[in-house]
């Protein structure tokens, strides 16, 4: 197996940057054009509307997305497309409950979510570590 160069590698980072941000951005706005989904996987343990919660959790997708698009700030965007990550996987673990009696096909889907986040937690990293800085 080969491994990449360096030049190599960070043309490939900045492919993940920009396909990243583009989905990020993309599920941002959907928290706002579709959010009773989104609100329907908020804990009920957190205090407040879970609405608070969509439009909230919308905005830090789409400022994540826009600044993982920009070469300028993509190292910081990175970092917060990590604790993106790490911070909605609460909501997805919660998103099993709420889906359970949905059917297989939704326990199914909501289930094979969780070990994807991962990878995307290792993408946003190596996007980091050949951000321009």
């Amino acid at each position: 197996m080969t491994s990449l160069t360096p030049a190599s590698d960070k043309a490939s980072s900045q492919t993940t940057a920009q396909r990243m941000g583009a989905m990020l951005v993309g599920m941002g706005v959907l928290h706002f054009v579709a959010p009773k989904p989104f609100d329907t996987i908020v804990p009920a343990e957190l205090p407040g509307p879970a609405r608070f919660y969509t439009l909230a959790s919308g905005v830090a997708e789409a400022a994540t997305g826009a600044m993982l698009l920009a070469p300028r700030t993509r190292r910081v965007g990175a970092l917060a497309a990590v604790a993106l990550y790490v911070g909605v996987f609460p909501a997805n673990i919660n998103s099993i409950r709420v889906m359970w009696d949905k059917g297989w096909p939704a326990r199914i889907g909501t289930i094979a979510r969780l070990p994807m986040q991962i990878p995307m937690i290792t993408q946003a990293l190596k996007v980091y570590r050949n951000a321009p800085r």
